[in-house]
């Protein structure tokens, strides 16, 4: 009895931890539909907007506003963020959903591998590397669009940035930093998803499947991964979060109708295994593994 309570006890955070990745991977593939009215920078717009105003109504971080020393912090951390999701989106209009987000992830490997001196970390560098490598158009059938990585690496490395300056601007409260780094997120993409898509943005219907986009791609996963997050050991939680570049695919594949060739499907098996490996030996080393506190 007391074997199954504790079996039942792991698999619904288990399950709200899947749930919300295929929530926030079935968000951006509502969100890639909508490109062809409103722009990935609209789009992002959007998501980034709403997303502001969900949080600055559950947190109202204007009850106590941040100190002098922790407004540069905030500002960063919110800049990352918007960047982040405006250079992913942008990614999303030339490659595949889940190529996409495996490329993503090398943000944040790269810093949970930052000062690392153990040899078996230099091997997960190196399957990383060697899933990067297999997306590159070298012979494939079906080459990969060049800009479209390179964007996607942008959104990685503003995702290292976003963690980096996150946790310097969490010393504002959690809540209270993530509210008002999503309002500067919002500022840094608002003039660019305007300026292309203008007053179209403010349609009802694009208003709706934004706010849509919104709940699916950050209000519903993340408070579907913060529930898990404290009802799981740290390196179980961050070895589930590693399989966030399948389900991006298979959600792709469903949604989107994008398949990926067998070498396509294999690099993003190698940074799965990477950023798994990574996680474990985290745990045995200390260092904390890498997950999305407000991403993707």
């Amino acid at each position: 009895m007391r074997g199954r309570s504790e079996a039942s006890g792991v698999a619904l955070p288990v399950l709200a931890l899947v749930a919300g990745m295929v929530s926030i991977q079935s968000g951006a593939a509502l969100a890639k539909g909508l490109f062809p009215v409103v722009g990935a920078a609209g789009v992002t717009a959007l998501r980034v907007g709403f997303s502001a105003l969900i949080l600055l109504a559950v947190w109202r971080p204007w009850r106590r506003g941040p100190e002098r020393g922790e407004i540069g912090a905030i500002v960063l951390y919110g800049a990352a963020l918007g960047l982040m999701n405006l250079l992913f989106y942008l990614a999303l209009r030339t490659i595949p959903l889940g190529i996409a987000v495996a490329i993503e992830f090398t943000g944040p490997l790269a810093v949970a591998l930052a000062g690392s001196r153990r040899g078996i970390d230099f091997a997960w560098i190196g399957l990383a590397v060697l899933g990067l490598g297999l997306l590159l158009p070298l012979g494939d059938t079906t080459p990969l669009d060049l800009t479209g990585a390179a964007l996607a690496l942008g959104a990685g490395l503003c995702w290292a940035a976003y963690i980096v300056f996150g946790q310097r601007a969490g010393r504002a409260g959690g809540g209270r930093a993530v509210s008002l780094g999503m309002l500067v997120a919002a500022l840094v993409v608002a003039p660019v998803g305007l300026g292309h898509a203008g007053t179209d943005l403010f349609t009802p219907e694009i208003l709706a499947t934004g706010l849509v986009i919104a709940v699916l791609s950050s209000a519903l996963p993340y408070s579907l991964e913060m529930f898990a997050l404290t009802r799981l050991p740290r390196p179980a939680f961050g070895v589930l979060m590693s399989l966030e570049p399948a389900v991006a695919a298979l959600a792709a594949l469903a949604l989107l109708g994008e398949r990926l060739t067998a070498v396509q499907a294999g690099a993003i098996g190698c940074i799965v295994a990477a950023s798994a490996g990574i996680t474990l030996a985290g745990r045995r080393s200390g260092r904390k593994p890498p997950n999305r506190d407000a991403a993707g």
